[in-house]
């Protein structure tokens, strides 16, 4: 497997497994993923995708099982807005933002049982251009969070690179984290790709294969992967760390979780990097 990548002292594996939309398979999935060999895990405070207790539940009974340790497992969740939520609500909405932060961090908290959380994600701007009020709120209360201790580091997740560019200007704290869909049709999220080099953010790519049928059927793609002895899917996730993202999968399937982290272990040449780059054009 890729060697781990360490900011701050936390350090990142080089995949994640996301836990949205597994509902009551969440737990029995999340200890799966665990047992494979993930020890990165992403989820959320919105109900409405995620049971983030029962990834709690999950991670704390395979730490009691010796299965793993605490500390060799990254933990990452979200504060959801209002607007992505359902009624099932970790905050009260009468509340200012800023405290709706504290209040959500608290509950992922006592959902997760753990002490600290080690990334802690604004799950998308409330407005679909800029950063409005109730963003740089959200932020502030984030960086509280992260001065108090109570978290690692900082990220924000569903941005376009003008988001991105007014979350730069104004923040205080490092972001250390970009989550996004990862499109190849827009040349893997391009623009927001290259902001984060030129800053020294994370991406994280989700959506690698739902999001590019078209282009994991590709015929330059599959002659590559056929040669390479890989599925396509494994290429695209060994293409993703090798150009420097941080993959999400959430297959439900132990096969997949293991051809996922097997892949990571396979070189490719710079040629094949760029063709697969350059998929979409072809």
């Amino acid at each position: 497997m890729e060697p781990t990548r360490t900011i701050d002292g936390v350090r990142i594996p080089p995949i994640l497994y996301g836990t949205a939309w597994k509902e009551e398979r969440t737990h029995g999935l999340v200890r799966l993923a665990l047992a494979a060999g993930f020890r990165g895990l992403d989820t959320a405070n919105q109900r409405k995708h995620y049971v983030e207790a029962d990834v709690g539940a999950a991670l704390g009974a395979a730490v009691a099982a010796g299965e793993v340790v605490r500390e060799d497992v990254f933990v990452q969740t979200k504060f959801t807005h209002r607007g992505g939520q359902d009624q099932r609500l970790p905050y009260d909405p009468r509340a200012p933002i800023g405290a709706q932060v504290k209040q959500s961090c608290a509950r992922s908290l006592e959902h997760l049982g753990i002490a600290v959380i080690d990334s802690y994600l604004l799950h998308g701007p409330s407005v679909r251009g800029g950063l409005a009020p109730a963003d740089v709120e959200a932020w502030r209360a984030m960086e509280d969070l992260r001065s108090a201790g109570t978290v690692r580091l900082l990220g924000i997740s569903n941005v376009s690179a003008a988001q991105l560019d007014r979350l730069l200007a104004i923040a205080r704290a490092p972001i250390a984290f970009v989550q996004n869909r990862c499109y190849a049709s827009a040349g893997w999220d391009r623009d927001v790709r290259a902001r984060c080099r030129e800053r020294g953010i994370v991406y994280q790519g989700f959506s690698l294969l739902t999001a590019n049928r078209k282009e994991l059927a590709h015929p330059a793609l599959r002659a590559i992967a056929q040669r390479e002895k890989l599925t396509p899917e494994q290429l695209v996730f060994r293409f993703a760390v090798a150009v420097g993202m941080l993959p999400l999968t959430g297959t439900s399937s132990a096969a997949h979780m293991a051809q996922d982290l097997a892949a990571l272990t396979v070189p490719l040449d710079a040629a094949d990097v760029q063709a697969i780059e350059d998929i979409a054009r072809a």
